[in-house]
């Protein structure tokens, strides 16, 4: 088995927040790399991301990696935020751009992740390993796929030392990214994100906001299904685990998996495995 990690994200109420860790506590045992917590669909506030950094360490006693969006944080905010993480423990950060804040009119003072790994490296040096993200199958707000593939590879001669993958269930597509990435001299290693299928209307729905192609065949077999949710998850966890497989025949360096806080789903495909 590879190198494995998972991603979950804050909650925001008492029930979501034991929910999180019953999922925690069952996806543990497959013993993560590290996990990540983002900021929350549609931007957050900064206060739950960190909140749920400090509970996943001193209660699970796992190697945490926040997200930090330059969306909506001045610089101040962000060291600030930084030297907490610092503190805490945290030696692994994902920088994204992000998604706009709920509530804020306008964006902080970083414009793209870019300018946040610029940022971390001249304010803490190397003391954070740093994740980015990258799209095998395009960005959907990039002008052209060289465009994308400039600004990935920029984002690694700054300072990242790896990136994760959207999601996707196209492996032609990673082969192509990562062939292209490294014609473009990025030797990092690119981690492909993993969703597993449990809801095939949320994850049409999530597909549609980011660019990432559902194939056809496997559309048409979920939506045969209906509403037995039984066969779409089956059916979901082996899809998934065959692109897992052949994944890895391609040199991946490791899985990160979405888990959307629940574990079923992610634990059918890693059992597959």
């Amino acid at each position: 088995m590879l190198p494995i990690s998972f991603e979950f994200f804050p909650p925001k109420t008492e029930e979501q927040r034991s929910n999180l860790h019953r999922s925690v506590q069952r996806l543990i045992a497959h013993v993560p790399d590290y996990v990540s917590v983002t900021f929350g669909a549609g931007g957050s506030t900064l206060s739950y991301t960190y909140a749920t950094v400090a509970e996943l360490k001193a209660q699970h006693g796992l190697d945490v990696a926040p997200h930090l969006s330059c969306m909506g944080g001045t610089a101040a905010e962000i060291r600030e935020l930084l030297q907490r993480y610092v503190e805490l423990g945290v030696r692994r950060l994902v920088a994204l751009r992000g998604d706009l804040p709920s509530g804020m009119a306008t964006a902080g003072e970083f414009r793209h992740a870019i300018d946040l790994v610029r940022f971390v490296r001249a304010e803490f040096g190397a003391h954070f390993r740093i994740e980015v993200a990258c799209y095998p199958e395009c960005h959907p707000q990039a002008r052209s796929a060289e465009d994308d593939l400039k600004h990935f590879a920029a984002k690694i001669a700054a300072g990242a030392d790896g990136a994760i993958t959207q999601y996707f269930f196209n492996a032609d597509a990673y082969e192509q990214f990562v062939r292209e990435a490294q014609r473009a001299g990025v030797s990092a290693p690119i981690v492909p994100g993993i969703m597993p299928i449990s809801n095939f209307s949320q994850l049409k729905r999530f597909s549609d906001l980011c660019g990432a192609e559902i194939p056809r065949w496997l559309e048409k077999r979920m939506q045969s299904y209906g509403d037995d949710a039984d066969s779409v998850q089956a059916l979901g966890a082996d899809a998934v685990a065959a692109l897992c497989h052949r994944l890895k025949n391609l040199g991946a360096p490791g899985f990160h998996f979405y888990t959307l806080n629940r574990a079923k789903a992610t634990q059918a495909v890693i059992e597959r495995l």
